[in-house]
């Protein structure tokens, strides 16, 4: 077992609170990520989990035990850096091995363990290297080896591919998975990036000023944001957001005027909603169609050809709006185009940007990355 609760921690550096008040489970063997933009504190918040930093106010409990006396190499847990911090002079497997050497354990046995973790990360051949030998995607796989043989009951991980080119996040955001699946292991990942949220979670927190805004699945998030925020944070291209004229309320949903005088009725609970008033309307970039009896119209601005895709983004008023379309469509710069959207893939928003609750729940909102596993698959721990 392998599980973590914080309960209403805090964090103050003088008069500036960085946290406020965090509350959160993290399940045996879960891969959760800390999501958010810079300054909302996930970091901060890690390092409160990993002992590097103290909380004003509130408990870590991890099995079951309350930990915030306890110091960080007491704590049961291994922490992965943004910087790979290589020992230059050792090889792979002395940095590999090193925290175990200062353990006392046995050369044998460290040279065992190391060699076991080197199976994982595909580093065999590398074991008589240094540093300066290495790519910078070896070097990570050596820095997560490094936590591997502590064989820790939470592995920490703040950042920790942000210092790689584009090619190499992708490779690494594979091995960081596949190592997940093999290790069964608590994982708490920190990232500012919300692809690597999106594709790694079982369960995504998402941070913006020092509070937890939504935490669910992948899915979930995409599918049904709690606020503005979450639904502008995640999501790449991000969402589209039109201000819209509430009509009228039915059991059917919230019928309002579109930008241009198209009305439709979006599928959500607008029973709490007063008379006239302000919503916002967001649709994702990939759910606005191309369509010449469309409600919607403006002219094209930039038009970027991905090969199989084709990114828009068209001038409506003082709104510019992103359609993701096929990468052979035809428009060119400066062309008027009409498109629309299904009113089940639109979310409303109220003045104080909360969701209002969608009456329809899509089928896939509750999967996870564990739920796309064939059943009996997994591969026993290392």
């Amino acid at each position: 077992m392998a599980t973590l609760q914080l309960n209403n921690i805090t964090k103050r550096f003088g008069d500036t609170s960085v946290l406020k008040g965090i509350d959160l489970d993290v399940n045996d063997q879960e891969f959760v990520v800390f999501v958010g933009p810079s300054g909302c504190g996930k970091s901060t918040l890690m390092r409160i989990i990993a002992g590097l930093e103290s909380a004003t106010d509130g408990d870590i409990v991890i099995d079951g035990q309350r930990m915030n006396e306890v110091g960080p190499a007491d704590r049961g847990l291994a922490m992965v850096f943004q910087s790979y911090a290589l020992y230059p002079h050792m090889t792979v497997e002395g940095n590999m091995g090193f925290s175990m050497r200062l353990a006392g354990v046995p050369k044998e046995e460290r040279r065992a363990k190391v060699l076991e973790a080197a199976k994982v990360l595909q580093l065999e051949p590398l074991l008589d290297r240094k540093p300066k030998a290495l790519s910078g995607g070896q070097r990570q796989r050596v820095a997560i080896g490094r936590a591997i043989v502590r064989n820790p009951s939470i592995f920490l991980f703040d950042e920790p591919l942000s210092n790689l080119d584009a090619a190499l996040r992708v490779q690494m955001r594979i091995e960081l998975a596949r190592l997940h699946d093999k290790l069964n292991a608590t994982m708490i990942y920190v990232t500012h990036d919300q692809i690597e949220a999106m594709t790694m979670a079982d369960k995504i927190v998402v941070l913006h000023d020092g509070v937890v805004e939504q935490v669910g699945s992948p899915m979930a998030l995409y599918h049904h944001p709690a606020n503005r925020f979450v639904a502008g944070f995640i999501g790449s291209p991000k969402m589209n957001f039109f201000n819209v004229d509430l009509l009228s309320v039915s059991p059917e949903g919230v019928h309002v005027r579109l930008p241009g005088g198209g009305e439709c009725t979006v599928p959500a609970d607008g029973q709490t909603l007063e008379q006239h008033a302000t919503l916002e309307l967001g649709v994702r970039p990939e759910h606005l169609v191309l369509d010449e009896a469309g409600a919607l119209s403006g002219q094209i601005e930039v038009l970027e050809r991905l090969g199989g895709q084709t990114s828009l983004y068209v001038r409506m008023g003082e709104l510019l709006v992103t359609l993701m379309a096929d990468g052979d469509v035809g428009y060119r710069v400066h062309e008027t185009v009409r498109f629309s959207f299904a009113p089940e893939r639109a979310h409303l928003f109220d003045s104080d940007g909360r969701a209002l609750t969608s009456l329809t729940q899509h089928p896939l909102a509750g999967l996870t990355r564990q739920d796309n596993r064939t059943p009996g698959a997994a591969e026993a721990p290392v």
